[in-house]
């Protein structure tokens, strides 16, 4: 069973290397915690927001790297959902609705997989998490600060209500990237490490934020990875499903979740993004905030 932890508070000083929706695409986040490595995080400064294990093929692996290799974990509605052994993967997604069904052999498979030590484990992580970096003052949730699995997307950020006093927010759970702006305050969201953004490319995406002179600068970043290699492992594990699909062609098997504007074609790809050109493919996803 889950228990209601306190927030966590962590102090990062100058950089945060964050990610979520690992997916139990094993491939993907070795990928992105050597890159992570590479780039000169240490464990301390990685923040995962959730979500280990979901549509691919190996949830232990997953859960033992990433508990391995960062030491700031927050709980996920999966993580919540296998704590408590529900019945369902606790996503948000509308009962009967194709994310709803597709949830089912995932979850199931997930479920069967995560010894109860592992469970036990996941019920203790924290909801939230307080990070100070600079000057600046973070909240980190799973997906909004008022609920574990709301989605929330670039357009409906702005309608989004605000639950604590702080500088800005890290959340995840609605796997496409963005850096966005409401009530005057940075959201980041970094999704996801484990499944593309729905953009029509195999790649997968991280975040950095780091405090230059008092200055918080944030960034989204994306990675290539062997998807080959993880799209074997689901036909091995039997999960031959649309996610399979989606590890290779980037689209997403279902639009269920998204809001009407984030469905319309190419919104979320461009010919720069296509050639990797990140930085001036996604203006909006740099943020400054100066205090």
């Amino acid at each position: 069973m889950t228990s209601n932890q306190p927030p966590k508070k962590i102090a990062l000083n100058e950089k945060a290397f964050v990610f979520g929706g690992a997916y139990s695409n094993l491939q993907a986040t070795q990928v992105i915690l050597r890159k992570a490595a590479e780039l000169g995080f240490h464990k301390s400064e990685i923040i995962f927001t959730g979500d280990m294990i979901a549509y691919c093929a190996n949830p232990v692996e997953t859960v033992q790297l990433i508990k391995s290799k960062v030491d700031h974990i927050i709980m996920g509605n999966c993580e919540e959902a296998i704590a408590n052994g529900a019945n369902n993967c606790g996503c948000g997604f509308e009962e009967g609705s194709e994310c709803s069904i597709l949830s089912n052999q995932w979850y199931n498979f997930c479920l069967s997989k995560i010894d109860n030590e592992t469970a036990r484990w996941m019920g203790k992580l924290p909801k939230q998490i307080f990070a100070q970096i600079g000057d600046h003052n973070f909240l980190a949730t799973h997906a909004t600060p008022c609920s574990i699995n709301q989605f929330i997307f670039p357009s409906s950020l702005k309608h989004t209500e605000t639950c604590n006093k702080v500088d800005g927010y890290i959340v995840g759970h609605s796997g496409i990237p963005f850096i966005g702006s409401a009530n005057k305050k940075p959201w980041l969201n970094s999704r996801a490490s484990g499944m593309p953004a729905n953009d029509g490319t195999s790649r997968v995406w991280y975040a950095t934020i780091r405090n230059l002179h008092n200055q918080i600068f944030i960034e989204t970043h994306s990675l290539e990875y062997d998807f080959i290699q993880a799209q074997s492992a689901m036909a091995s594990a039997s999960l031959n499903n649309g996610y399979m699909q989606t590890i290779k062609t980037g689209i997403w098997p279902s639009h269920d979740v998204l809001p009407d504007i984030e469905k319309k074609p190419n919104r979320n790809t461009t010919s720069a993004t296509k050639k990797g050109v990140q930085k001036n493919a996604f203006k909006r996803n740099h943020f400054s905030l100066i205090k």
